[in-house]
């Protein structure tokens, strides 16, 4: 029997955040190979997370170092395991690796960590993000992370280049799969531009380039828009916003924290133009693929849009400072026949980049070949055996232990 554990960060919850989204799709990609799935995470359920007994997948809590773990994935015995971002990699990949060797190991990055956090200490030092450092200690950890496994997931091909490039990482374990769009059957009648009204930002308010997007906007492009727009409004839909967010309500602005909302689609349909202005982050943004597929156009920066819409045009504008933000906001939300054009461009980017079917059948084939000739593909990736031994820290260790043991003996 074909056995899946996944050890998730947090339990996925699909209508707060994109990654959430993303676990779920993984989830049926497996399915669709008839894999028996457990789900097995330190976090907490909250009220927002999806049932997943509904789905037909196992539950198991686990805890941090301590060995009831290595029972429990024993007695699983798992042909494949699952890491939901590096950081699980790192808590739980060597008890994996001692309990069950021969199961494949997978990890998903959702996005590179170490970039986003460069690119957040560039906005922070007012530094430019296209010029950022990206050999920090973050860094190191998610990469080793990546070499101890036996094939890493990554949602943008910006990203693969990141790690092919710079640092050099062999493309045999890495694998772009990004969002998945299902192709829809039949076309969806949307509100046309009259009926819409508008602007639109969304995302979980607590991840940090969200946060910093809202900021960048209430100070920044919001009141510049306004004074043009007095009768336009921008709603900022997401979960878990913290006070410094709740607090830049403000009706009279036209500002609005709108908070959680249980359909994206329909508040997404309904405006005009989807505005977030991001100026860190990594991955793709789920945020634009949501406004695609209800054909909102958006505006966004570099960073926002970087590996959405590869060769072909971005189904709105793409600025990175203040006044071109503002310019194309304005231009998107005035004029029909650009809205128009850009509204067109949001079908042929869903369904010649992220249309499920040209990522599944590859996903799969990847996943049955490296389990057909796993020694011979870790043989290969030698660096990840070496990151593997753990006698390389036990040296470091063992001497503080008997550094510190000495200081008591009289």
């Amino acid at each position: 029997m074909k056995t899946l554990l996944i050890i998730g960060h947090t339990f996925p919850e699909p209508t707060t955040t994109a990654a959430g989204t993303r676990m779920m799709q993984l989830i049926s990609l497996f399915q669709e190979q008839k894999f028996s799935i457990t789900f097995a995470s330190t976090a907490l359920v909250s009220e927002k997370s999806v049932d997943l007994s509904k789905f037909n997948i196992n539950v198991k809590p686990i805890r941090l170092n301590d060995s009831s773990f290595d029972k429990f994935i024993k007695e699983i015995s798992p042909s494949i395991v699952m890491f939901d971002r590096f950081i699980t990699e790192e808590q739980f990949g060597w008890r994996v690796a001692e309990q069950c060797p021969k199961a494949l190991r997978i990890l998903d990055t959702e996005d590179l960590h170490f970039l986003r956090k460069a690119r957040q200490e560039a906005v922070k030092t007012q530094n430019n993000t296209n010029e950022v450092n990206l050999l920090t200690e973050t860094a190191k950890r998610e990469i080793a992370s990546i070499y101890r496994c036996d094939l890493s997931l990554i949602i943008s091909e910006v990203e693969m280049e990141i790690l092919q490039d710079t640092f050099k990482v062999d493309s045999s374990i890495l694998h772009y799969l990004p969002f998945l769009v299902e192709k829809k059957l039949e076309k969806t009648s949307f509100p046309k531009f009259e009926e819409r009204n508008h602007f639109i930002t969304i995302g979980n308010l607590l991840h940090k380039p969200n946060v910093d997007s809202v900021l960048f906007l209430k100070k920044e492009i919001w009141p510049e828009i306004r004074k043009l727009l007095p009768n336009a409004e921008l709603h900022i839909y997401g979960a878990y916003a913290p006070q410094q967010i709740s607090e830049l309500h403000n009706k009279k602005q036209g500002f609005l924290i709108k908070g959680w909302t249980p359909s994206v689609s329909e508040v997404m349909r309904n405006a005009r133009v989807c505005l977030a202005p991001l100026r860190f982050g990594a991955g793709l943004k789920g945020k634009f693929l949501e406004a695609f597929k209800n054909e909102t156009p958006s505006v966004t920066t570099k960073i926002g849009a970087e590996g959405i819409s590869g060769n072909l045009s971005f189904a709105g504008r793409i600025a990175d400072n203040k006044e071109d933000i503002i310019k194309a906001s304005l231009e998107l939300y005035r004029e029909k026949d650009k809205w128009l054009i850009a509204q067109k461009k949001a079908s042929e980017i869903l369904n010649r980049r992220f249309d499920r079917k040209l990522f599944s059948k590859k996903f799969e084939n990847q996943v049955i070949f490296i389990q057909k000739n796993l020694v011979e593909h870790r043989n290969k990736n030698f660096i990840g055996q070496i990151l593997q031994t753990q006698s390389l820290l036990s040296i470091k260790y063992m001497s503080m232990w008997i550094e510190e043991k000495n200081k008591h003996i009289i």
